[in-house]
């Protein structure tokens, strides 16, 4: 009883600890770097929600963010009863939208595919190609867009134009019908082979012998992708679901949202391309009203945990997988 007593003292388990911790050093660094990472640009800044229910101004500095007078939902109500108020949210919500419906399901369709692909080297070769335009940043996309489909100079129009396909140049960059077709399909483009990477990763994780019974079974190609492939990687097609429908006001998996429609958008286009992140920081920050911005981007917030909670919660009752 005496050495049971001494095994579990406090010193003996914090020796333990401490050998363990020393032990696993290394990892506990890498958890110490992220944990830091978080505090400082995730937590300490939100203290400056504060300012989305004050007066605030930048002459008086960090320390006028507990110290300006109270405005309470002044704010809000601006900005919910401003004019553009209706188009700003509608076209904030329907690029998202299209952006989930023709954007997320191209990575899976693309794995599935590329899984298919019994050349090896070929399978490779466009893997490769594939993710690559993932590491370019928007203003590089935007450019690319210009060379493409510019009335001047782009390589579309001269195309269309010499074959006799239209009659004149499509305003492809500058009409307004045109903006959420070349947002979503550059978004397309830039992240399928990306996010592609984390179903091919799904899909190596499924035991073979399955593929190897329901062939002997005759099952052929499209009833084993069928049965097999996709119910083998609904848990992680159910996740990143979830973070998608979470991020949808604000890019993720659908691509930057406030990039693409501050970089292609332009007077012409402005009726569909001007979102909630692009006034925001035009009539927020660019005019110095930090307050009225940081009212704005706390209702997307509100509104993106909102779709994280629900989407969870509907994830769990229909399919069993869920997120949290």
């Amino acid at each position: 009883m005496e050495l049971e007593r001494k095994a579990d003292s406090p010193l003996t388990a914090f020796a333990a600890f401490r050998k363990r911790f020393k032990k696993e050093r290394a990892m506990h660094l890498f958890v110490g770097l992220g944990i830091a990472f978080l505090l400082v640009f995730n937590y300490i800044p939100m203290f400056g929600i504060l300012m989305a229910f004050k007066k605030y101004s930048i002459v008086s500095g960090i320390p006028g963010i507990f110290t300006s007078p109270w405005a309470g939902l002044a704010h809000f109500k601006e900005f919910v009863s401003d004019y553009r108020f209706g188009e700003i949210v509608r076209n904030t919500i329907a690029l998202s939208l299209l952006k989930v419906v023709f954007t997320f399901p191209a990575p899976i369709l693309f794995a599935i595919l590329l899984n298919e692909a019994r050349h090896m080297l070929f399978k490779r070769f466009v893997q490769t190609v594939s993710y690559l335009p993932h590491f370019i940043s928007w203003v590089v996309v935007v450019g690319l867009s210009f060379s493409f489909f510019s009335t001047d100079i782009g390589i579309v129009n001269k195309l269309l134009v010499g074959w006799g396909w239209t009659d004149k140049p499509l305003a492809i960059l500058t009409g307004a019908n045109y903006f959420w077709g070349l947002a979503v399909g550059s978004a397309v483009w830039k992240e399928m082979g990306w996010w592609a990477i984390i179903f091919l990763a799904a899909i190596a994780g499924i035991n073979p012998s399955l593929y190897e019974a329901a062939q002997i079974d005759g099952a052929g190609r499209l009833a084993r992708i069928w049965h097999i492939t996709l119910p083998g990687i609904r848990g992680t097609v159910v996740v990143v679901m979830i973070l998608t429908i979470g991020s949808i006001l604000g890019g993720g998996l659908v691509g930057s949202n406030f990039e693409q429609a501050y970089l292609l958008g332009n007077d012409l286009n402005n009726s569909t391309s001007e979102i909630v992140q692009t006034y925001a920081f035009k009539v927020g920050l660019a005019d110095g009203r930090y307050s009225y911005a940081a009212a704005i981007d706390l209702i997307q917030s509100i509104i993106s945990v909102t779709l994280i909670f629900a989407s969870n919660a509907i994830a769990r009752r229909t399919s069993g997988s869920s997120l949290f």
